[in-house]
C-alpha cells in the first residue's frame, strides 16, 4: 500500500495518475471482499449480543412485575404508622432506620474509599509494593460475603468491645464492607481523567494539592458516584451483616448504642415468622423504589455537578 499511494519524483502525468488511482481501487475492493466473507461471523455475533441483551431485559421485567404485582396491592395506611406493633407491622421505623444506616455509613466510607484512592493514584510512587499489596486486599475484600462481614462485625463490635445489637456496630461493618467498592471505583474515576489536565493545570503554576482537588477530582465526579451508588444499593439491601450487628428490633433508635433493623432485615423477619408474608412482597416493593429513587436522584446530582463545573 505505502508502493501504491507513493507519487513519482519529480513531474508525473495524468497516465501515472490514473494508474495510482486505479491501484487505491483495487485494494479497496480487495479489503471490502474480506470484510463481506466475514459478514456472516459478524451477524452471529451482533445476533448472540442482542440475544443476551434481550435475555437480561426480560429477568428484570420478570423480577420487577412479579414483586409489583404481589406487592402492590398489599400496601396499606396502617404499614407507615410511627410505631410497629404485631397487628400493624409498620414498616416505617424500617424506612427511617434505611435512611439512617445509610446515611451514616456514606458519610464514614466516602471520605477514607475516596482519600485513599487519591493517594494510591497521585501520590504513591509507580510499581510500589505497598499499593499492589492494597489493590490486592481491595478486591480481595470485595469479594467476601456479606455474612463473614456480619460475623466479624459482631466478634469485633457486639462481643470484644461488649456493644452488643447497635446502630452504630451495624454501621461501621457496612462502612468496611462498601469501602473496597468506593476505593476501586474512585481509582478507576482518577486514572481515567486524562494526563493532559495534570499537565495543564502545573503548566499554569498550580500545585498538587489544587491540581487534586480543582481539576482531577470533579473530573472523576461521575465515576466517583458510580461508586457511592452502588455502595448504596448494597447498604439498603443488606440483612446478614446487619442481623449479626444491628440486631432485628423493629423501632427507631435513640441513641447509636440501641438495636434496630432496616426494610431488609424487616422483610427478612417477616418471611421468616412465616405469619406476614403479604406484608413483606409491600416491604419488597418500597425497597424496590427506593433503590430507584436514590440511582435516579444520584445519577442527576452527578450530570448536575459536572455541566455546573
Amino acid at each position: 500500500m505505502e508502493a501504491v499511494g507513493k507519487l513519482p519524483e519529480g513531474n508525473f502525468t495524468p497516465q501515472d495518475m490514473n494508474l495510482k488511482i486505479e491501484a487505491i481501487n483495487k485494494v479497496t475492493l480487495k479489503d471490502r471482499a474480506n470484510s463481506y466473507k466475514n459478514r456472516p461471523f459478524s451477524f452471529f455475533l451482533l445476533a448472540l449480543v442482542s440475544l443476551a441483551a434481550l435475555i437480561t431485559i426480560l429477568v428484570f421485567l420478570l423480577l420487577i412485575g412479579y414483586i409489583f404485582v404481589k406487592g402492590i396491592p398489599n400496601i396499606k395506611p396502617e404499614l407507615f404508622e410511627w410505631e410497629y406493633t404485631t397487628e400493624n407491622v409498620s414498616m416505617m421505623p424500617a424506612i427511617i432506620n434505611t435512611f439512617l444506616m445509610t446515611f451514616a455509613t456514606l458519610i464514614l466510607a466516602v471520605p477514607i474509599g475516596v482519600f485513599s484512592a487519591v493517594y494510591l493514584v497521585e501520590y504513591a510512587k509507580k510499581g510500589s509494593k505497598l499499593v499492589a499489596v492494597v489493590r490486592i486486599t481491595t478486591e480481595t475484600l470485595a469479594g467476601i460475603p456479606s455474612i463473614v462481614y456480619g460475623l466479624f462485625g459482631f466478634l469485633m463490635f457486639a462481643s470484644a468491645f461488649k456493644w452488643g445489637y447497635t446502630f452504630i456496630g451495624g454501621v461501621l461493618t457496612l462502612a468496611i464492607m462498601v469501602l473496597p467498592t468506593i476505593m476501586r471505583t474512585t481509582e478507576e474515576a482518577l486514572k481515567s481523567v486524562p494526563d493532559s489536565f495534570r499537565e495543564g493545570s502545573f503548566g499554569l503554576g498550580a500545585g498538587k494539592l489544587r491540581t487534586v482537588f480543582r481539576i482531577v477530582l470533579p473530573s472523576a465526579i461521575p465515576g466517583i458516584f458510580s461508586g457511592v451508588v452502588l455502595s448504596t444499593g448494597r447498604i439498603v439491601g443488606e440483612t446478614a451483616a446487619l442481623i449479626f450487628t444491628a440486631g432485628t428490633k423493629a423501632a427507631v433508635p435513640s441513641d447509636i448504642f440501641s438495636s434496630t433493623r432496616t426494610l431488609a432485615v424487616h422483610m427478612y423477619s417477616l418471611l421468616t415468622e412465616g405469619l406476614y408474608i403479604e406484608q413483606a412482597y409491600a416491604t419488597a416493593v418500597i425497597i424496590l423504589v427506593m433503590v430507584i429513587v436514590i440511582n435516579a436522584v444520584s445519577s442527576k446530582l452527578a450530570k448536575t455537578i459536572v455541566k455546573n463545573r
